[in-house]
């Protein structure tokens, strides 16, 4: 590699010779990229997290379209009493709903126990009114009668009041415009301040705030939390282990410098490319930063060796930085190709957080060969003679000492523990519950885990088509409709509750015929049918339409099923269960099911399938640039072991330890194998430098190997794991576990380059000293 050693050589001798003009024009030219990213947004709602051409999310936007948007901000009222059957609980809840109606910006409709359309027969006539008039005026055997009518309509037993009485929802819809910036929060806001007016009223309640509106703010909300923990906390990470490792100021300063003017330039180029902030966009920053001081501590490390040696730090920062530029270009070249694979990805954030990465890990190598030689050139700095005791040196020394006396032994161990973890990935299961992705400290996760054990935790829409219009009053057609949503309701283990249009029309037909009970059943003809629909949607308020229900042309409707809290598995095995039923009874009339559980039912599986693509054309791009660097088919496809191997392994860990992946987890793949090749290349790289300028045997080409990028992989893997641990702490599931998942990944990264790679060198070169090794083809 004499010729990229020598290209690095020029450029760097050049970044040092003009360093007072590098230096300021890089950190001039980073910065107005930044400048970026002054057009960055936190996506106004959950919906970005599925792609355009997903199928389940283009039948959700259809139904959207036909029924309007479901995004709601409800008010779960827990009152301390344990009846919501009581004058003072029925005043608040009046009283919320007003002021939900007033208040809400964009709200387009308020569901209430106090303001349900009631309906009765009087003669011939139908009188429709709100359930409670006026709460102030109730008395006992008033509260008893809401209670009877409450318990004895489908349509407020167990979805506006619990099957218990213990709590009540007051449900409010708003359309909110996707092109105004912050109005899930505006909302979010406006919610609070109208639980805190209720309350301070009425301080015998518990107010909890839940909704898809309210789910939208809490992915915003969980974004700006991390954002302003994480990356401070990685920060002073890094600045501690490095002044203890490096022991120079100097040093770290330049390292500080090249990470922050790394990290301007990826979410620059995210706000110019239109990167829509997320949680898991939002950790871009806190990879870039962790990846990019990788670069920078092989070169510090090297100009320190040098600098121990005898050179002048100027010769010391040329050589060095030679010696790294073709590890240095070549691992920086896989991790940003690694992170363009989340492109792959099912779900846009992955493309945003990807992207802004890839643009990071870019600028930091240019940086690090450029910027990095010039800072350090300006900067005084000095190194203490060389010990034994300077982090990672004495441990790698032993590694080696020990992978060549027993190569045989080392091979077969390393191999055998990977396959027994690898063994251990069929027992995985997928599950992504949104509820799940929030930690328990957040006031939204708070509120669902309150407000599940009375409501559920998530609806499914079956829409359903006569097929003609006006055909939903058709008897037939309600029977069907009515038969399903019967059957719905005996699925007691995945439905919390169930309605649909059927059971307006058997109340209403047991209306129009004096209340009789034994007309409580779907009308028998469709004239009729069709009267009563008109007659009732013409006595409801504005705002109460059956518009949510039944769509314009009134060819469809939808039966809502508010779900149990049931894995993604259950989920899924549900939905097919519905299918298997429909198809059997659902006659001429067709289905579709759509909902934000069926989005993320379904997600991981798409995001593990498309990923899963990904990496295998990272794998390929990867034995492809190792084989051309390295000169050698068989380098490269030996090089596919200890990148491929830790991500298996870490997954066969991760199904030990865990046993459940969600879609961001579909992610590390991707995501490690970038990183971890880093680790292959600087180990190669070293070995095959010796046994070829050098002309040294395996033995001592493993040694310089370990000497020469040994301790340098040693802290770049203590920063990288621990760098990406800290999100392990985030307040959002799908950053923590792609934090903790990699931090896995990398660990055993190291451990499987530093014996299985050197192993399989021994061992090979032990059989056939005739040249025929893999190392001798790569050097010849």
């Amino acid at each position: 590699m004499n010729w990229s050693e020598n290209t690095g050589r020029v450029i760097v001798t050049a970044s040092v010779r003009w360093r007072w003009a590098v230096v300021p024009m890089l950190a001039l030219v980073c910065v107005m990229i930044s400048y970026g990213a002054a057009n960055l947004k936190f996506a106004g709602n959950y919906r970005v997290f599925f792609g355009p051409d997903n199928p389940d999310y283009i039948a959700n936007e259809n139904s959207q379209a036909t029924f309007g948007k479901p995004d709601n901000v409800a008010f779960v009222v827990i009152p301390k009493s344990g009846s919501v059957y009581t004058r003072d609980t029925l005043t608040a809840v009046h009283a919320l709903t007003d002021a939900a109606w007033r208040q809400l910006p964009y709200v387009s409709r308020v569901d209430s126990l106090t303001n349900f359309q009631n309906t009765r027969g009087v003669g011939d006539d139908l009188m429709v009114e709100d359930l409670v008039l006026d709460p102030s005026a109730l008395a006992g055997g008033d509260l008893t009668a809401i209670r009877r009518a409450a318990e004895n309509e489908p349509l407020v037993n167990g979805f506006v009041v619990s099957r218990d009485g213990e709590a009540t929802i007051v449900n409010a819809v708003v359309q909110l415009p996707d092109d105004i910036p912050n109005v899930t929060s505006q909302a979010a806001q406006a919610a609070r301040d109208i639980r805190a007016q209720i309350l301070d009223r009425h301080p015998d309640l518990d107010i909890h705030i839940t909704g898809v509106a309210s789910l939208s703010a809490a992915f915003e909300e969980a974004g700006v939390r991390d954002s302003s923990t994480l990356i401070p906390a990685v920060y002073a990470f890094i600045l501690i282990v490095m002044l203890v490792a490096l022991r120079s100021i100097s040093a770290v300063t330049g390292s500080l410098l090249v990470i922050m003017l790394s990290t301007l330039v990826g979410v620059g180029i995210g706000g110019l490319t239109g990167v829509e902030l997320t949680p898991i966009s939002l950790a871009a920053p806190t990879i870039i930063l962790t990846i990019a001081v990788a670069d920078a501590i092989h070169i510090i490390a090297g100009i320190r060796t040098r600098m121990q040696s005898g050179l002048s730090k100027r010769d010391a920062i040329v050589e060095a930085t030679a010696l790294n530029f073709t590890p240095i270009a070549i691992t920086s070249i896989t991790t940003v190709i690694g992170f363009l694979a989340l492109n792959f990805s099912d779900s846009p954030p992955f493309h945003h957080l990807g992207n802004m990465s890839a643009a990071g890990i870019g600028a930091a190598w240019f940086l690090s060969i450029t910027f990095l030689p010039a800072i350090l050139a300006i900067l005084p700095m000095k190194f203490g003679a060389a010990s034994s005791r300077e982090i990672g040196t004495g441990i790698v020394g032993r590694v080696a000492e020990t992978v060549i006396a027993y190569p045989k032994a080392i091979l077969a161990g390393t191999l055998g523990a990977c396959l027994i973890m690898i063994a251990f990935i069929p027992t995985m299961t997928v599950n992504d519950q949104w509820s799940g992705y929030f930690d328990k400290s957040l006031e939204f996760r708070q509120a669902i885990d309150a407000s599940d054990p009375y409501f559920g935790s998530d609806t499914i829409e079956f829409i359903l088509d006569p097929g003609a219009p006006g055909a939903v009053t058709d008897p037939d057609f309600l029977r069907m409709v009515d038969g399903f949503t019967a059957w719905l309701r005996t699925r007691e283990d995945a439905v919390a509750h169930a309605f649909s249009l059927s059971d307006i029309m058997k109340r209403l037909n047991r209306n129009l015929n004096r209340d009789d009970p034994a007309y409580y059943r779907i009308p028998a003809d469709r004239t009729m049918a069709s009267q009563y629909l008109l007659v009732y949607e013409l006595s409801l308020p504005y705002g109460l339409d059956l518009n949510n229900r039944v769509d314009i042309d009134r060819q469809s409707t939808r039966v809502t099923a508010t779900m149990k809290d049931i894995s993604t598995q259950e989920t899924r095995s549900f939905i097919a269960d519905a299918r298997a039923w429909f198809d059997k009874n659902g006659g001429p009339y067709t289905l579709d099911i759509t909902g934000s559980k069926v989005l993320f039912a379904f997600v991981a599986q798409r995001n593990i399938e498309a990923v899963f693509d990904g990496a295998l054309y990272l794998i390929l791009a990867i034995f492809v640039i190792l084989a051309v660097c390295f000169r050698s088919l068989g380098v490269g496809l030996v090089s596919v072991i200890p990148n491929a191997l830790p991500i298996l392994t870490a997954f066969g860990v991760w199904a030990l330890l865990v046993g459940v992946v969600g879609f961001s987890v579909a992610a590390v793949g991707a995501v490690a194998v970038g990183l971890v090749v880093d680790f292959t290349v600087h180990f190669l790289s070293k070995y095959f430098r010796a046994r070829r300028q050098d002309g040294a045997g395996i033995e001592d080409a493993v040694r310089y190997a370990f000497r020469t990028a040994g301790a340098a992989i040693f802290l770049t893997t203590v920063i990288l794991a621990a760098g990406f641990a800290v999100l392990v702490t985030s307040t959002f599931k799908l950053n923590a576990d792609l934090g903790l998942l990699t931090a896995i990944a990398v660990i055993l990264a190291m451990l499987i380059n530093f014996l299985l790679l050197p192993a399989l060198f021994l061992v090979a070169g032990a059989k056939n000293r005739s040249g025929a090794t893999l190392q001798t083809a790569a050097i010849q």
